[in-house]
């Protein structure tokens, strides 16, 4: 995978490398650079030693000459280890590791794409060229693995791949073995100087456009007006960071917000919010989600991508159309001004996620 930062994607490969048996399989984490990685992960490469292969052109944005080399240096690591199997995590990644297996002559291929490209990313003409290369692409691969139920649809709908060629395999976290660590609600609020009686409201995740922070912004200015209290934290770093908190200044929310940047603890910080809120504009799972409800913080997420089959509309969270923030703000004032519905949703929260995204589960599928 091209890098291993703070995200969903780098979870699961270093779930899927911890948990595999190591009496049936001799791992190789193969990765680009990483700026962003957490203590877990940091942990985690000590762990794999010798195991870990940087490959340093293999980047996340498209740079066809930095892209070209690392094409050339997995196809020569390819041909050197023979691999038995290349499992590639991420579209870039995908692309490029499963070109240099398949010239490499790998016997069996495997990619997880969390998510895909085909709509919601960029506009019809780079939509259509993606899906030309991912039909390509899946010549080579022997199996797909989904993440939801709708990536799996989605392929077969694309005529990306046949049903049989997709393995649904539901994204696993290590739910209960993070719990002590993480919830620390008293203690987050002291670190951010809020009130224990506060209402807080909050985001986590990239500040990019695809995250759909700006509605989340949006939404808060009718929120703070209809209750003075409330407070609001975004927790996350990315390109939008400073129109942000532009925008956040000039509707006069600047008493109002906390951004905390990037951090290592988001599960930990996650347990101080009455509230969390997923404004994405597309996506395939969306960690925080399982990370909240195991929480028993009540989610308000726009109705895209993977995100229906994560919370249940209605019962742990509610579900909004995306880029709508009035939408996005009636579903969290009702849940602000209604104590016993948060109380209800928190508990089917909780009792919604146990045993359901288990990392053990994940990597015995895998």
């Amino acid at each position: 995978m091209t890098r291993l930062d703070w995200g969903g994607s780098p979870d699961i490969v270093r779930i899927t490398c911890k948990y595999l048996d190591p009496g049936l399989y001799d791992i190789r984490l193969v990765t680009g650079p990483t700026k962003y990685a957490s203590e877990r992960t940091k942990r985690f490469l000590g762990e794999m030693g010798g195991r870990v292969i940087i490959v340093p052109h293999l980047i996340r944005d498209v740079n066809p000459f930095k892209d070209f080399i690392a094409l050339v240096s997995l196809y020569r690591l390819f041909r050197r280890e023979k691999f038995d199997v290349v499992h590639t995590h991420t579209a870039k990644a995908g692309a490029l590791g499963r070109m240099a297996a398949s010239l490499a002559s790998v016997p069996v291929i495997i990619h997880t794409p969390h998510g895909h490209n085909f709509y919601g990313y960029f506009g019809p003409v780079f939509s259509s060229f993606i899906l030309l290369v991912e039909r390509f692409l899946t010549r080579c691969t022997d199996r797909i693995i989904a993440l939801t139920a709708l990536e799996k649809r989605d392929y077969e709908a694309f005529n990306v791949a046949k049903p049989e060629k997709v393995n649904l395999i539901y994204q696993g976290l290590e739910i209960e073995t993070d719990a002590a660590l993480a919830t620390d609600r008293e203690g987050v609020r002291r670190e951010l100087g809020l009130k224990t009686d506060e209402k807080v409201v909050g985001m986590a995740s990239r500040l990019e456009p695809i995250k759909g922070p700006q509605y989340f912004v949006e939404a808060a200015k009718y929120i703070a007006e209809k209750f003075p209290g409330v407070k609001f934290v975004m927790v996350g770093e990315g390109s939008l960071r400073k129109s942000l908190e532009e925008k956040i200044a000039s509707l006069g929310l600047k008493d109002r917000f906390i951004l905390t940047g990037w951090r290592d603890d988001v599960r930990r910080m996650i347990s101080a919010f009455d509230i969390l809120v997923l404004a994405s504009l597309n996506e395939a799972v969306g960690i925080v989600l399982i990370e909240a409800q195991a929480e028993g913080v009540p989610v308000v997420a726009t109705n895209v991508g993977g995100i229906p089959e994560i919370i249940k509309d209605g019962e742990t969270g509610i579900l909004v159309k995306p880029a709508d923030p009035e939408e996005l703000a009636r579903a969290i004032a009702g849940l602000l001004s209604d104590d016993r519905k948060r109380a209800a949703m928190s508990e089917a929260g909780r009792e919604w996620v146990k045993g359901r995204f288990e990392a053990r589960a994940m990597a015995d599928e895998v």
